[in-house]
């Protein structure tokens, strides 16, 4: 109940901040169920995988991984495609390298919005003490003197409000948006790793 009349007393600005929480909160929850999903997949993947690239069966390796739509599968499905006899490494190593790329994008989009709402929340809340303060202002110009300081110190208050709603919106986005991005780049770190493991796994010519 409390923070409901703080939330109503803070004005219309207090709205929009809501909305930014909201959308903030659904893509943080999108974000990470995607990435938890693919570093198990990744992880099954891998260990299914790797038998079959021990017995240099190569074909097999190749329709496992096109029959999977995770960012493993994806980059080493690129290096399958250009497995032969006597291929260069450094050939398969670049279009792993290119699936990578293709890869890359599923795993950080949205995650920096969080960051861009976390700013919005704050400058909404500062926006909404300023306007705030000039209608504050503006009515205490007009009241009566013994009403003024009283008058000015509550809308001031209530200013304050959306300052400070802002903030706790803002806050906990900005968190979330570094954990979302520490946890991306560790998925990341595992599928070069596994790049590199496959490459070293592979028959494939130094020169």
């Amino acid at each position: 109940m409390e923070f409901a009349k703080i939330f109503q007393s803070g004005g219309p600005f207090m709205y929009p901040i809501l909305i930014v929480f909201a959308l903030g909160i659904a893509i943080t929850i999108e974000r990470f169920l995607f990435l938890m999903r693919t570093n198990n997949r990744t992880q099954k993947i891998w260990s299914q995988l790797t038998p079959m690239l021990k017995a240099n069966d190569y074909e097999r390796a190749k329709a496992f991984t096109k029959e999977h739509k995770t960012p493993l599968a994806v980059i080493l499905n690129y290096g399958f495609a250009r497995q032969k006899p006597n291929v260069k490494r450094k050939k398969v190593e670049m279009a792993m390298e290119e699936g990578m790329m293709e890869a890359l994008p599923s795993l950080e989009e949205r995650t920096h919005y969080l960051a861009t709402f976390a700013n919005i929340a704050t400058l909404l809340g500062l926006l909404g003490t300023i306007v705030g303060l000039i209608q504050a202002f503006t009515a205490v110009a007009s009241a009566d003197p013994a009403d003024k300081a009283n008058l000015l110190s509550a809308s001031i208050s209530v200013a304050m409000n959306t300052t400070a709603f802002g903030l706790i919106v803002a806050i906990p986005l900005l968190l979330t948006h570094s954990y979302l991005s520490t946890r991306t780049s560790k998925i990341v770190n595992s599928l070069e790793m596994a790049t590199v493991k496959c490459l070293n796994l592979m028959d494939l010519d130094e020169d």
